[in-house]
């Protein structure tokens, strides 16, 4: 059985040969450069978003691939909709000219690479409400026949040795909260102004939906709605009335295309799981387990049911090494509670804090316990 295939098994919630572990690799999730390989560190090189650098960190390591591609080869069209940007040192104001009036958000850049964090929300009250839907209706998508060129050549580079993961947009409500208006905003419009946030959520819905019909036309295994859902930020209340209809509508086109739905929940999400388990979704993708999250994988089983995967970060990665008999027994703890070894996928990602050296170390601890069925 080829990597892609034992990796499909896994996320169909079926009985793989062995427990997928999953590389991943970012500008913000990537090894320490101390003590790397010189030609690994050469051919890894600056990572990017969207670049090969999962690839070429999971099979520097031996392990399978899920590469978080870009996003379907689609780019936005627009006829009315128009944004003018200003730059002063490291901040960037965009003034987004709609038909409906003006919005303006202010974000600073932190690194080189281009990763910026918001300083000044474009959402920022009720009166923005309708000159933010504006923007969705005003928008179109076609083929991005550039894209496909790169997908084209990324689905070669990954041959059977794994599959392509297409990022989508979060649920509406995800995307208020992380893009546009932000946690305290949006708890004002949902007590507020509940209708006028309904009807916002009714235009973007149609746009997600538009953009995901095109998507999942092209050569990609995998949608991931990427929510980073937490009760942090969304309360099961919220998610209940905002996302779960919207979800299964998502995960209706996305296996009428003979692909797999996964929701990206990367926090506290251990009261969601039983309103996860009454979607459709296929899995949980960033499934976070203690100290950063606070679910286990064995809970998490439970409440997730029989049908729904969990893709779970080795979080043992983030413990401090210098007590590796702790490290070791919680990577025996997460293999025993995810027995048999269906339905479970383990991501690897890249640590800052840590080398290469310790990643192996964890990846060697992890392998002990690969071979499926696991023995509890």
């Amino acid at each position: 059985m080829t990597k892609r295939e034992n990796l499909l098994k896994a996320l169909r919630h079926e009985m793989p040969d062995w427990v997928p572990i999953c590389g991943h690799c970012d500008p913000y999730n990537q090894p320490a450069r101390d003590g790397m390989d010189p030609e690994f560190a050469k051919t890894l090189g600056t990572v990017k978003w969207g670049d090969e650098s999962t690839v070429l960190f999971s099979r520097h390591l031996d392990i399978d691939i899920m590469d978080w591609f870009s996003g379907p080869p689609i780019r936005s069209v627009r006829k009315s909709v128009t944004f003018e940007y200003k730059r002063d040192g490291t901040d960037t104001t965009v003034i987004w000219h709609t038909p409906r009036g003006d919005l303006r958000e202010t974000s600073r850049r932190c690194r080189d690479d281009g990763t910026s964090y918001c300083l000044e929300h474009v959402l920022k009250g009720p009166q923005d409400l309708p000159v933010l839907a504006s923007v969705f209706e005003d928008e179109t998508f076609e083929l991005n026949p550039e894209h496909l060129a790169v997908l084209e050549g990324r689905r070669k580079l990954i041959g059977d040795d794994g599959i392509i993961a297409f990022p989508m947009s979060s649920t509406p409500l995800g995307m208020l909260i992380r893009a546009y208006a932000g946690v305290e905003t949006t708890a004002y419009l949902h007590a507020d102004a509940p209708e006028a946030l309904r009807e916002l959520f009714a235009v973007m819905e149609e746009n997600f939906v538009r953009r995901t019909e095109l998507g999942v036309q092209f050569d990609g295994d995998v949608i991931i709605t990427v929510d980073d859902t937490s009760t942090t930020t969304i309360s099961p209340a919220m998610f209940e009335t905002y996302c779960m209809a919207y979800t299964d509508r998502l995960a209706d086109i996305t296996h009428r295309a003979g692909k797999l739905y996964l929701h990206h929940s990367c926090g506290l999400i251990r009261d969601l799981l039983s309103l996860y388990r009454q979607t459709k979704m296929d899995g949980v993708h960033g499934f976070t387990i203690p100290p950063i999250g606070n679910v286990s994988v064995g809970e998490g089983r439970r409440r997730l049911g029989p049908r729904i995967s969990i893709f779970a970060g080795l979080m043992q990665l983030c413990d401090p090494f210098d007590d590796w008999d702790a490290v070791a027994r919680k990577v025996r703890e997460m293999f025993e509670q995810a027995a048999p070894g269906d339905g479970f996928v383990a991501g690897l990602f890249g640590e800052p804090t840590k080398n290469m050296h310790d990643t192996r170390r964890l990846l060697d601890e992890c392998r002990k316990y690969q071979k499926c069925p696991i023995s509890a």
